[in-house]
Parts: C-alpha cells; structure tokens; sequence
C-alpha cells in the first residue's frame, strides 16, 4: 500500500456519498488501498457493505438537511478535518419528458442536484476553517448534451455543472479545488437501479423510440469499462494542486461526443447522435 500522505504526516481525510456501490464504492475502496481515511455514506444501514478495507461507512440521506448534517458531524468528530468530497450519490431516471410526472422530476432533481448542493453547504466551513479542500464533483456526459429519453437526468446534471463552475469561482480564494468528472457508462449497478418514468410504461406515443434507445443504451453498458476507471482519475485530482475544472472519463466512442458538440453544426450533430443511439 502506498500511504496518500508523507511519513509521520495523518492520512487524508475523503467523503464519498453513494459508496455501497458503483463509482463511489470503486473509489472508496481503491484510494483506502492507497493510504487515505475514507468515509462512505449509503442511504440505508442494510448496504454498509461497500467494500474490503479500512473505510467507515456513515448513514447519510443526500435527500434530507439533517441526515447530511449529522454525518458531517460524526465525520468531523472521528476525523477532526476533512480534506476531499467525492458527491457521487444519485440515481438515473429514463423516461420522454413529457410521459415524466412532476413528482418525478422534482425527486430527481432533489438527489442529483440538491443532495450535492446539501452536501456542499455542510462541508465547506471545514474546508473553508482548514483553507484547503478538494470538491470532486460526480457529474455526466449527459450533463454535456441532453440525452433522449433522459431528459430529467440531463437535466440535474445540466444544474450541476453549472452550480459548479460558480462554486468553484467562489471558493477560489480559500483554496479550495473544485471539479467535475464526467463518466460515460461504466459496469457498475447503475442500469440495474434506474428508475423508468410511470407513464413511460403504458404510453405508446415514444414506445417504439424509447424501445431502441433502451436498447443502444444496454448495448453500450454490455460492453463498459470497470468504475476503477474513475477512482484512479479521483486520486489523480486529489493529488492535483491546481486541477482543471473538467475531466471526462470512460469509453473514447462515448467521450468523443463532447468536443463533437462544439465543433460540428447543430444539425450535423443531432443527426449524428440519432444514428449513434439507433434512433
């Protein structure tokens, strides 16, 4: 094991939201292999398995002010600082837009977006106390361009992306490092997890559309790269005195689509990702 922090120096000190599974349980293993303190949050005390390693799990519920508080506390107790924030948890709900209900946005848009803004509020005295700090900000290629089907996911990390770029403006005189990663699809249990829209189910205005995206979708995720992919990215950020404010990660066919948006004509783009994604 090679320690994250010189000799006689304590280990770093990083929260990792959404560490049973997926991303965050990747990156919680993998930087606890490599030296620092990791605390993981799940949402429910049933998953505190996240992985092999010394990482101490912390029951938090990016959905709620308290439950976010409390865990920061307890964080803050054990440790005493806190040096970096991977804000991985959420969820990917597919669906049109128009069959997707209000309440279903709203609860999408309530962890993707507002559990990070929670999570950010709760930590950024301490960083802001310390004068140090990473922010690693868990976002989407989809919070690049806006997906179909996906509309409501795009759109909580569309919100994302740009609450970060301020945020990170902002702490830049306290020394605070703040990023957004942008993964593609990756093998994690994600797909597993996705929520469809309700009426998405019974209506047949997008059957057939929605019916081939899903399947281009699942194509794509059969042959996606291990999330180890993304946690050894974090530890490079981490480790990263000045990093940039963007990184993508993940498979080059997938990744190539965000310097395609800025350089081919609208058209041009739109039709291309149709017959990328079978529509």
């Amino acid at each position: 094991m090679t320690s994250s922090s010189p000799a006689g120096k304590s280990p770093k000190v990083i929260l990792i939201t959404g560490a049973s599974s997926g991303i965050g349980k990747a990156c919680a293993e993998h930087l606890a292999s490599r030296g620092y303190r990791v605390f993981g949050t799940c949402r429910d005390t049933a998953d505190r398995k996240p992985a092999a390693g010394n990482i101490e799990m912390l029951s938090m519920n990016v959905d709620d002010d308290d439950s976010v508080s409390h865990a920061v506390r307890i964080l803050l107790e054990k440790a005493g600082r806190l040096d970096g924030v991977v804000n991985n948890a959420g969820y990917a709900l597919m669906g049109s837009v128009e069959d997707t209900s209000i309440e279903e946005a709203k609860a999408q848009m309530e962890t993707n977006f507002f559990g990070v803004l929670r999570v950010c509020r709760a930590v950024l005295p301490i960083m802001r106390k310390q004068g140090s700090g990473h922010i690693i900000n868990i976002s989407s290629l989809a919070g690049v361009l806006g997906l179909p089907f996906s509309g409501l996911y795009s759109a909580s990390k569309f919100a994302l992306e740009g609450m970060t770029e301020s945020l990170r403006l902002e702490l830049r005189p306290f020394g605070i490092r703040v990023v957004l990663v942008e993964p593609g699809d990756f093998n994690t249990q994600l797909p597993a997890r996705r929520r469809v829209a309700s009426e998405s189910e019974s209506s047949d205005v997008y059957q057939k559309k929605f019916t081939q995206f899903k399947e281009a979708q699942e194509k794509d995720e059969s042959k996606a790269p291990s999330p180890e992919l993304v946690a050894y990215l974090v530890e490079r950020i981490l480790k990263t005195g000045a990093p940039p404010l963007r990184y993508t990660v993940g498979m080059f066919e997938q990744r190539i689509v965000v310097p395609l948006k800025r350089l081919l004509p609208q058209r041009l783009f739109e039709w291309t990702l149709c017959k990328v994604l079978g529509l």
